[in-house]
């Protein structure tokens, strides 16, 4: 090899030499970036997710002020029972009518709840809670909701469970006002609450309730919404996606 040819090598070789130099300084800007952005926003969401729940002032909801009037048709526990008495499987689920995780649950498994509990295989004990007031502008809609909801339990259980997934079906966004008391009581009468039953919802009866239940959630250790029990045992699987609560339900069921 001549000199020149020599040279030449050389040069490519240094040359080859700093682009790794340089393409490895760039890998290890990129990853500390990355991990940057990683850190805030698990910092950000951990951050939303504290404010939202209340641990920013300590608060789980709205305070009992008054007499508290529960709904008829409860079991022993508070909850309110549809499906099968004989159902092997009882799924009990706590939720605010404004999360929007709640939400993206229903629309991942409400449909398969709903289909588990028609054949026979799970009974659900139904919670509301309303400790996502704040995040209305001030019209208080997780506490509207869950009255509305509480009201329909007394006076017309059977449509209940319809009137819960409707409400969810016009889910408004969190942050928002919510529904308003007249569109809450359209879907009511959608899902076949009769419009007596409808035009009560503004009584409020069951305000008070809705304050007394939220706050014994809490109470009993519940961390946020939804949070949802298979025979007693938290679920900590994945909600937001068809099939593994199935999968759960369905183990449980074959345990019988």
């Amino acid at each position: 090899m001549s000199r020149e040819a020599r040279t030449k090598t050389q040069q490519m070789r240094v040359a080859q030499l700093e682009a790794a130099a340089r393409q490895a300084r760039q890998r290890r800007i990129l990853t500390i970036v990355g991990t940057a952005v990683i850190v805030a926003l698990i910092a950000a969401i951990g951050f939303v997710v504290v404010k939202a729940m209340g641990g920013d002032d300590g608060k789980q909801g709205n305070p009992v002020t008054g007499d508290v009037v529960p709904p008829k048709n409860l079991d022993d526990s508070g909850a309110f029972i549809v499906g099968q008495a004989d159902a092997p499987v009882t799924v009990e689920v706590y939720y605010d009518y404004m999360c929007p995780a709640c939400g993206a649950m229903e629309q991942a498994n409400g449909d398969e709840l709903d289909r588990l509990m028609n054949d026979g295989t799970i009974r659900i004990a139904m919670r509301p809670i309303s400790f996502l007031d704040r995040q209305s502008q001030g019209t208080q809609y997780s506490t509207r909701a869950a009255n509305a909801f509480a009201t329909v339990v007394n006076d017309d259980p059977d449509h209940a469970w319809a009137f819960h997934m409707a409400l969810y079906a016009s889910q408004p966004e969190e942050g928002s006002e919510g529904l308003s008391d007249g569109e809450i009581k359209d879907i009511a009468t959608s899902a076949g609450v009769p419009s007596d039953v409808a035009d009560t919802f503004t009584d409020n009866t069951y305000e008070q309730w809705v304050a007394d239940t939220t706050k014994k959630a809490f109470d009993s250790g519940i961390q946020g919404t939804p949070t949802v029990k298979i025979d007693g045992e938290v679920f900590d699987g994945d909600v937001y996606s068809k099939g593994p609560l199935t999968a759960a339900i369905e183990s449980a069921a074959a345990g019988k």
